[in-house]
Formats: structure tokens, C-alpha cells, sequence
């Protein structure tokens, strides 16, 4: 079964930042690392879910024309908001997913410290949504905390390797080390420097 929103409400209850985002080198490495392997200076539309306080989001949204984030958590949903008041072009709402994705389309759709909170058939659900609404050169993001975490469904291993099964797109960056894995998938696999007209 997965995470029930209740447990995000609890993290968030007296805490704007639960997962210490902004104090921790590790999340700022993190968010530093999740930026540096995308193969675009700038997206259409970037769709962040469990966006929980907007750290990462803000660095996304100075990386696209549109944002549109989301998370299960009402006071998550406000931070988030607050955090990126200075970017006009990006939007916050409250939804559950799978059972509430947005429209798109979506260039680029991130999925950081999410997915392990779905037990297999809710994820399997998430792919197929991301799939369906991923442009034709759309791109996905997963990045995702490697030790098991208590009262989740799923470890990281089991969310990238569903991933890299369901998706059928062009594994074009990975980067794993013994805190997370972190991977992106493209429906176009032409590299940097091909676009570049370098090779």
C-alpha cells in the first residue's frame, strides 16, 4: 500500500522544512547534481510532483517557461508557494498522486524522493501517466534516497529498475553513489554535444 497523505501532514505539522533541504550539504549536492545532468539549458514545461517545500523547485523554475508543481500536503503546497513567489510562470496545487495527474504536455517531468512512497501498482499507474503526457522529446528525472526507509513500499532500486523497464526511453545519464541514484531517461537520445553540431 502506499504512504497515506496523513504521514506527509504529520512531517509538515510545526516544520517547514522536515528533510532539513536547505541545511544539509547533502540535499544542496543533491539538488546541484539533479540540475547538472540535465541535457537542456531550459525547458517548455517542467512538471515537479511531492514537491514538498519548493527548494528544488526554485531551481527548476529559473529552468523553464512554465512549473507546475504538486504535493499531497496542504502546508507543503504552502511553503511551495511562498518559495517561488518571485517566478510568475510557476504553480503549486494540492493533489494525491497517481489518481490526480495533471494535464500536460510536460518537456521534462522530475521525479526526486518520490516514487518510493507507491507500492508497485501505483508507480506502475505513475509511469503510464508520465508516458502519456511526456512531449515527443519529453525527458524524466528520478532521483531517489538508497537506504530502505521504514513504512515505504519500495526502495530506490525497485523504483529505477521499474522505471528503466516501463519507460523504453534512452537511458542518458546516471549517476549512482552509495547515498542515491540518480538517473534520466529521453525520448531523444542525441547527446549535448551532437546537438551542439559538435560530433
Amino acid at each position: 500500500m502506499s504512504v497515506a497523505t496523513p504521514y506527509f501532514d504529520e512531517l509538515f505539522a510545526g516544520n517547514d522544512d522536515p528533510w532539513a533541504f536547505r541545511q544539509r550539504w547533502y540535499e544542496r549536492r543533491k539538488r546541484a547534481m539533479t540540475l547538472a545532468v540535465l541535457t537542456r539549458p531550459r525547458y517548455a514545461s517542467i512538471f515537479e510532483p511531492g514537491c514538498a517545500n519548493g527548494e528544488l523547485s526554485a531551481e527548476l523554475a529559473a529552468r523553464c517557461d512554465r512549473l507546475l508543481c504538486c504535493d499531497t500536503a496542504s502546508a507543503a503546497v504552502e511553503l511551495a508557494k511562498t518559495r517561488l513567489l518571485g517566478f510568475p510562470h510557476a504553480h503549486v496545487v494540492q493533489s494525491r498522486l497517481p489518481e490526480q495527474w495533471p494535464a500536460g504536455p510536460f518537456d521534462l517531468i522530475v521525479l526526486s524522493e518520490l516514487c518510493y512512497y507507491l507500492d508497485a501498482d501505483d508507480l506502475n499507474t505513475l509511469i503510464d501517466h508520465a508516458l502519456a503526457s511526456l512531449t515527443d522529446d519529453g525527458q524524466l528525472l528520478a532521483c531517489h534516497w538508497r537506504p530502505a526507509i521504514q513504512g515505504c513500499p519500495q526502495t530506490a532500486e525497485q523504483v529505477h529498475a521499474a522505471l528503466e523497464q516501463r519507460l523504453g526511453m534512452h537511458h542518458v545519464s546516471q549517476h549512482h553513489d552509495s547515498d542515491f541514484l540518480l538517473d534520466l531517461w529521453s525520448r531523444d537520445g542525441t547527446s549535448v554535444a551532437t546537438h551542439e553540431g559538435l560530433q
